[in-house]
């Protein structure tokens, strides 16, 4: 296979045609291009759409109270309740391989009255009582002082921690956050603290315009007593909430007094159903990537097959006098395949190249105009450039079997006489 004058015969049956050999060759090129851009586009858009969700916690589910649905145990239709705290140690006691059970309270949001005060500048923000433990499930650079902790949940501080955007909202460029006063529904709240959310969505700007204080202090500072507005509950890695969440609501359903068929009365949004959805659907991107890139590369490996075939019946008489000089017939077989695979590589090798190439100006192009939403940083891996090599190695297989078995059965008698 190593041999010197195979491969210089190699070469000049392929250079003796080069219009033939080019235009034959780019059938690979372009159905090789095809599939890496395909999937170099799907894995943008999976990068995009992961960015979207951002670091928070995906095997979350959130859920808040809603009116009920059906009468139970002498209770009306249509009754308004509140989750409670003792729902919250019900859950962590009952329900097992929950990592996390936040309980949450809120008030106010940008689209509201201004409710957030300091000095003469006023705001209007989301302002957020939690524990510390919301955290993990909603990550946030502390870009100065600290976060909310289990201290500050016992001993009921007013203390804060405000976002970039209410920071550049209540506050002169360059002063001092960590240590003053906002006074929040008329309560004075201690800063201890400013954030600052990655998020590519479009409510990013939104994100750094929340509040947090402890839970407790809200509670006492708002009157919400041992109410919760809503949860947000994470499981532990390696189970699904999507699995448990049917347990949590039926411990909320028994203590809230709801009737056990009442599917209406709890509301909630399943983060880790959503996002296994999309996990799924760019699984099967990548098949259809794949499946069409094949396609067009299988009618470049046909235009390959059929050259060789016109070569080997160019040939006849070349191959009838190596038979008859007692050439064995696998050698013969041997050099169309390693004709096939090598003009198949080699311009699966140019359109794998040119594709990078495309790739990188992509993103090139992206970087120097900033992130564009639901698309991002679109890359192939090397385990699918290896993929790519040997579906081209098969590919030149199959585009020289045929060919080198009609070579084979070239009897020398009738090969001499060809014209």
């Amino acid at each position: 296979m190593l041999n010197r004058d195979r491969w210089r015969e190699i070469l000049e049956v392929l250079t003796t045609n080069w219009f033939r050999t080019v235009l034959t060759a780019f059938g690979v090129f372009w159905g090789i291009l095809i599939l890496i851009i395909l999937l170099a586009a799907g894995k943008g858009l999976e990068n995009g759409i992961r960015a979207n969700f951002g670091s928070i916690a995906t095997n979350t589910v959130f859920m808040w109270s809603q009116s009920t649905s059906m009468e139970y145990k002498g209770l009306p239709k249509g009754r308004r309740f509140n989750f409670k705290l003792e729902d919250v140690t019900a859950i962590r006691r009952e329900v097992g391989n929950l990592r996390f059970v936040s309980p949450r309270n809120q008030l106010g949001g940008f689209n509201g009255a201004n409710n957030v005060v300091r000095g003469i500048k006023t705001g209007a923000f989301n302002v957020y009582g939690d524990y510390p433990d919301i955290i993990n499930q909603d990550p946030m650079s502390i870009t100065s002082g600290r976060f909310i902790n289990h201290l500050d949940i016992d001993e009921k501080r007013k203390v804060a921690i405000i976002g970039e955007g209410v920071r550049s909202s209540l506050y002169e460029m360059g002063e001092e956050v960590v240590g003053t006063y906002i006074k929040i529904q008329g309560v004075n709240f201690t800063v201890i603290g400013t954030y600052k959310k990655n998020s590519n969505n479009g409510n990013a700007e939104e994100a750094q315009k929340e509040i947090y204080v402890p839970f407790t202090s809200f509670a006492q500072a708002f009157n919400q007593g041992d109410n919760v507005g809503w949860m947000a509950i994470t499981a532990k890695d390696g189970s699904s909430i999507t699995q448990l969440k049917e347990q949590v609501f039926e411990v909320v359903r028994e203590n809230r007094k709801i009737h056990p068929q009442d599917l209406r009365a709890i509301g909630h949004f399943d983060l880790y159903e959503e996002f296994s959805r999309v996990v799924s659907l760019f699984g099967a991107m990548r098949w259809i990537a794949y499946f069409v890139g094949i396609l067009v590369l299988l009618s470049g490996v046909i235009g390959v097959s059929n050259i060789m075939l016109i070569v080997v019946k160019e040939r006849t008489k070349e191959i009838g006098i190596r038979r008859a000089l007692g050439e064995d017939p696998w050698s013969i077989r041997l050099q169309i395949l390693m004709e096939s695979v090598f003009l198949t590589i080699i311009s699966g090798m140019a359109g794998i190249s040119f594709g990078a190439l495309v790739i990188y100006l992509i993103n090139y192009v992206l970087d120097a105009n900033g992130p564009v939403e639901m698309f991002a940083n679109p890359s192939v891996s090397l385990g699918v450039v290896l993929i790519a090599l040997l579906i081209l190695i098969i590919s030149g297989l199959l585009a020289g079997f045929i060919p080198a078995q009609s070579a084979i059965k070239v009897r020398p008698i009738e090969a001499l006489r060809a014209e």
